[in-house]
């Protein structure tokens, strides 16, 4: 069983901000995988289906992104899943707007949402996929910057990323976690 979190804020007034970037990627995931995100416990809203033939649970705390590890650790406990195959996605601002990075394990740099997963699952050792919001324009402050909507004229280099975010999540389900 495999469980994958896109990391946002719940609400309209942040459905298309910076930060929403985990909740869209995974909105895109279970729509190629035809899972529904229609069941709200855990302190999200999730989803059970397939990823390439394995067991999935897709979900979206909503928690609000800085708390986070409410959410995973109340789901994975429930599920009994390992954090090794827990997947969370989220907004980077410290790598380039579009890109997208897979890491199978690693720190939360500056991510609040991920600072409270760790705090809560007791590790680090968990994969994440990463969608790049940076840099942090001169005029904004941090905050300020990833709770603004992406613009018009940047939104398909946005969905272009979703749809590599959904690629490398299917391939590590589907060769159940590991990595060239």
């Amino acid at each position: 069983m495999w469980i994958v979190a896109g990391l946002g804020n719940p609400g309209k007034k942040y459905l298309y901000t910076w930060h929403n970037m985990g909740y869209l990627a995974v909105d895109l995931l279970a729509s190629r995988n035809d899972i529904f995100l229609d069941k709200d416990k855990f302190s999200g809203m999730y989803g059970k289906g397939k990823i390439k033939g394995q067991d999935a649970i897709i979900i979206k705390p909503t928690t609000f992104m800085n708390n986070s590890g409410e959410c995973l650790v109340q789901i994975s406990k429930f599920f009994k899943v390992d954090p090794s195959h827990i997947i969370v996605v989220y907004d980077d601002i410290d790598i380039a707007k579009g890109s997208v990075r897979v890491r199978a394990k690693g720190s939360a740099g500056t991510h609040n949402g991920m600072r409270s997963i760790i705090s809560h699952l007791g590790t680090q050792e968990f994969p994440r996929v990463r969608i790049g919001t940076g840099p942090v324009p001169e005029h904004y402050d941090l905050v300020d910057y990833v709770l603004s909507d992406v613009p018009q004229t940047e939104r398909e280099m946005i969905a272009e990323a979703f749809i590599k975010a959904c690629e490398e999540i299917e391939k590590m389900v589907g060769e159940d976690g590991r990595k060239d």
